[in-house]
């Protein structure tokens, strides 16, 4: 891996280039959408937020049929299917004038795109070998980090301008976005590596009639039964209740408990995606199995509980003193987050069969949703309901779930691991 911000070329350049597109978009629709939503779809709030959670819990459903699809369909083939129906269902957003269109469109979307995550993964598992997936990762998000932060740039001026006519643009070019992040996945070599178990590869030899239909039995009960991969999914999923922390617990936190300027909520938000796009590649070196996964969790626990302990200092001091302590609060919050991400993604990838990636990591994505969903309600009742106590408590549970989400993955599976036959992949 270099110092370079621009990934490898082949695959992951490729990959790359696709989220970048795929994230311009996105960030005009997640600065616009409310206002999209109320001002020119007509809709009172209370019905976009229960549509859009609706939408997403829909979503975090079909996410792991749809990585299932991609494993045994094609990750390409699915990944650039689905880029698509995310386009068009966006597009549809378009033309709804009502609450049951706009859920049902919406459902639409969260499962093209929680699909289209999973698919994505699994096509990176078979393009990149297993030592490079962490780095390619950090590269992909460093490549959102920066779309989304141009996109949220052109998102400002259709607010600025507050005309229907700027938010149809923005959200037809998120549909046109997805569309071309579909043309790029196309230059992807559809080719997989071979795999034990994947139909159409032979068995290795001693095979029986028996053993196959345990493995299809298996395959039915699917990722759930491997208690080790739900474990690691469940307490991902409270390391990941910090996500709402910059958008919504921060900003309620500065306003009604800080003398902080209010314009530090952009500062923080601003300093969060630069520095994820700058250094995610370099917090994600070394981290390339399950013990430096590990490691690298647990490190990032301990930081973000000294990050929750600086936040917890704003309250009550000065002005400038506070601005001071968030924005160190907010520094130690993006380490913790950059060496999260990079522990956990490694652990989703060591302990999925590598037959079943998309499956697989369709589940692990719903994390994200429950996060998204929850953490809200979870992260305004501690900080603002419980002040400095509330922070410590979040710091601690953090703590305490990147320690066990280490031992869960040092624990025996209950789903055997495939083996892997390696052979080169070349980009067309």
């Amino acid at each position: 891996m270099t110092n370079s911000l621009v990934p490898p070329s082949g695959p992951q350049r490729v990959l790359a280039l696709a989220q970048l597109t795929n994230a311009v978009g996105d960030g005009a629709y997640l600065v616009t959408s409310a206002f999209y939503f109320t001002e020119v779809v007509g809709l009172a709030p209370a019905r976009v937020g229960l549509g859009l959670t609706v939408g997403w819990a829909v979503g975090s459903v079909a996410g792991v049929p749809l990585g299932r699809l991609a494993d045994r369909r094609g990750a390409r083939g699915t990944a650039v299917l689905l880029a698509s129906a995310a386009g068009v269902a966006v597009a549809a957003f378009l033309f709804v004038r009502g609450f049951l269109p706009f859920v049902l469109a919406a459902c639409a979307y969260a499962a093209a795109q929680s699909g289209l995550a999973a698919a994505r993964q699994s096509l990176l598992a078979g393009l990149v070998s297993a030592g490079e997936r962490t780095g390619a990762l950090a590269y992909l998000q460093s490549a959102f980090n920066a779309g989304l932060a141009v996109g949220a740039g052109l998102g400002g001026l259709a607010i600025q301008a507050g005309t229907r006519g700027a938010y149809l643009g923005v959200f037809a070019m998120d549909a046109v976005t997805f569309v071309g992040c579909a043309g790029v996945l196309l230059r992807l070599p559809s080719g997989m590596p071979g795999v034990r178990g994947v139909p159409g590869v032979p068995e290795a030899p001693g095979s029986t009639v028996a053993s196959a239909g345990v493995r299809r039995a298996r395959r039915r009960l699917g990722v759930v039964r491997d208690r080790r991969y739900v474990g690691l999914t469940l307490l991902n999923t409270v390391l990941l209740l910090r996500m709402p922390l910059l958008s919504l617990a921060l900003p309620l936190w500065i306003a009604e408990r800080t003398a902080a300027p209010a314009w530090l909520v952009s500062a923080l938000f601003v300093l969060n995606t630069g520095a994820v796009m700058v250094f995610q590649v370099r917090m994600a070196r070394g981290v390339g199995g399950i013990g430096s996964a590990v490691g690298a969790v647990r490190r990032s626990g301990w930081v973000m509980l000294a990050a929750c302990g600086v936040f917890a200092l704003s309250a009550g001091a000065s002005p400038w003193v506070a601005a001071g302590v968030l924005v160190a609060g907010a520094v130690l919050q993006v380490v913790a987050e950059m060496g999260q991400s990079a522990g956990s993604w490694q652990l989703s990838f060591d302990l999925a069969p590598a037959d079943r990636v998309g499956e697989y990591q369709g589940f692990f994505g719903t994390g994200v949703t429950v996060a998204r969903t929850l953490g809200p309600l979870v992260l305004t009742t501690l900080l603002l309901g419980w002040g400095a106590a509330g922070w410590l408590l979040l710091g601690g549970a953090t703590l305490v779930a990147s320690y066990a989400m280490g031992a869960v993955a040092r624990r025996g599976s209950d789903v055997p691991r495939v083996e892997v036959r390696s052979r080169p992949v070349l980009v067309k």
